[in-house]
């Protein structure tokens, strides 16, 4: 199968996710309250939009990365970004219900940290699945050793480990949450980028 049109819908589907996140930078009038106020007073907006924003550049990043090294796609690929997909277009809703929710603790910015948290999970388990299909399917543009796989896959999803961690930090304090992706964004726009970075000349190379 040509791998062109899932890049195209891929593409297309994580740049309206990327658009929507931004409608919810809004202040709303309060009469007798200075504009700066207001705006501090939105903080964990802005700080979720942040984050949320660069994460689905690290997403889009990965995403284009994973499939220059891809020979082609099978069902199987197609499916694990189907559902890579549902959770990159989720991480507007959950970054919404983060804003609102992270402080104002209790159960409310509990219940708000584990959703956002299950999608970056999620997201992440998703990309290790389709990586996972092709090199099974030998759809992965180099030859690797199996010892070589499981060191890619675990370079490459690390977030599947990461993400949990997170999450329940999170729970205990849900303000803190955002800044404990930093690093992560940092590793995928960093090393995390070049996992992928296999060349034939490499391939054959135990």
């Amino acid at each position: 199968m040509n791998k062109s049109r899932l890049e195209a819908f891929s593409d297309a589907v994580m740049a309206v996710a990327i658009t929507l996140l931004a409608l919810d930078l809004k202040v709303k009038p309060v009469k007798g309250l200075p504009l700066s106020t207001q705006l501090w007073e939105q903080w964990p907006v802005f700080a979720a939009y942040a984050v949320s924003f660069f994460i689905i550049g690290c997403i889009w990043i990965s995403h284009h990365a994973l499939f220059r090294v891809a020979k082609g796609v099978d069902r199987s690929v197609l499916a694990c970004n189907l559902l890579l997909l549902l959770f990159v277009t989720a991480i507007p809703f959950t970054t919404a219900t983060y804003a609102d929710y992270a402080t104002a603790g209790g159960d409310n910015a509990r219940v708000a940290v584990i959703a956002y948290g299950t999608v970056m999970a999620g997201m992440s388990i998703s990309f290790t699945l389709i990586l996972r299909q092709l090199l099974r399917a030998g759809l992965f543009d180099a030859r690797l050793t199996p010892d070589q796989e499981r060191k890619l896959l675990f370079k490459y999803g690390i977030g599947v480990v990461v993400y949990p961690v997170i999450t329940l930090i999170g729970m205990l304090n849900a303000p803190i949450m955002l800044l404990l992706y930093i690093p992560v964004i940092g590793y995928y726009f960093g090393p995390g980028a070049r996992n992928l970075e296999i060349g034939p000349a490499r391939a054959d190379t135990p």
